[in-house]
């Protein structure tokens, strides 16, 4: 019991800590912000452009569908549909409830939908993770061409590029490991503390389940089609951009978009409101912006790309039949 209880004050701690840094991103981001220039940028967005925008982040969501349908195909697979609805009720979860916990929600969906382990779904979400590193490391090589990244974003993406080997190693390393002889617990872990054997257990188990992903042709199809996501949501982001009349080149959308990415990429609060803002406003600014229009577009884009997944992901968690206290539940149970 006190041991859930440090937990569960721990818990709340990491939230304050959020909704403080998040408080802290937006008054920086509005301070010496001029509002009468914000409402006239308000007036003078051109909703062709937010239009295409939306259509684009929602394909991007579709691609991600694709992806993640080719994953699941070793523990069953499931139609494109459910796999994009699934994708968006964890969304939505993500925009309602910090720590970014929509992950696990998208993939307790699916385990009911097909009747299988909850555990056994996660190891095609890990692998979705180690694609999106490779797949941004190469974005940022190629946005690197045609601009001139800031030095900060290019060590930043230096210390990034090792990571992503390493996860590569170890993803080559788990291949390798899935032909092991015997999938059945070691005598030595039988004597090890019950939660220490649980979590030996659950690692073992998700390894060999990146294991068998990636010995599937469904890998590279899933590899393939990652790009695609990225590209979607670059150019979604970008349109806001014209949306808003910043008139800036693609490339340099691309590099905000990535400064973005990195910076909202550790869980905070919901919908990362006050990092996304702040973020956008960094990233703009490196690019002689000046902070007014930044700030400006942080909360148009914001508005122009969340709103809709809110209502379609709200759309999916009702098409789900399943409460997000049942689905909390459920995973707690694991």
């Amino acid at each position: 019991m006190t041991e859930m209880r440090k937990w569960s004050c721990g818990n709340v701690a990491r939230q304050v800590l959020g909704y403080v840094i998040a408080a802290a991103c937006l008054v920086w981001v509005f301070h010496d912000v001029h509002g009468d220039e914000l409402l006239a940028q308000a007036r003078s967005i051109r909703w062709e452009w937010a239009a295409v925008a939306i259509v684009l982040d929602f394909l991007s969501y579709v691609c991600q569908g694709v992806r993640w349908r080719f994953l699941l195909m070793p523990a069953g697979g499931i139609s494109l549909v459910r796999a994009t609805k699934a994708i968006y009720a964890g969304l939505f979860t993500n925009e309602i409830v910090p720590l970014r916990v929509g992950e696990l929600v998208r993939a307790y969906i699916v385990s009911r939908w097909r009747a299988i382990a909850f555990v056994d779904v996660l190891p095609s979400i890990a692998v979705e993770r180690f694609f999106d590193g490779i797949w941004l490391a190469v974005g940022i090589g190629l946005t690197a061409i045609f601009v001139s990244l800031p030095e900060n974003l290019v060590r930043a993406a230096d210390v990034f590029g090792v990571v992503v080997l390493l996860a590569a190693a170890l993803f080559v390393a788990l291949v390798i490991r899935k032909k092991r002889a015997s999938a059945s617990p070691t005598p030595g872990r039988k004597r090890l503390w019950k939660p220490l054997r649980l979590l030996a257990a659950l690692l073992d188990r998700l390894a060999r389940g990146i294991g068998e992903i990636g010995t599937s042709r469904c890998f590279y199809y899933s590899l393939f089609s990652s790009p695609l996501i990225f590209v979607c949501q670059i150019l979604a982001f970008w349109c806001v951009m014209e949306a808003c009349g910043l008139g800036l080149p693609l490339w340099t959308g691309a590099a905000v978009f990535m400064i973005l990415y990195f910076g909202t990429a550790i869980p905070n609060t919901p919908s990362n409101i006050g990092t996304y803002q702040f973020f956008t406003v960094l990233g703009l600014s490196l690019f002689g912006v000046d902070k007014t229009t930044a700030a400006g577009f942080s909360v148009a884009v914001f508005v122009i790309l969340t709103v809709p997944l809110w209502i379609i992901g709200i759309a999916a968690i009702a098409g789900t039949g399943l409460r997000l206290k049942d689905i909390r539940s459920g995973i707690g149970a694991w």
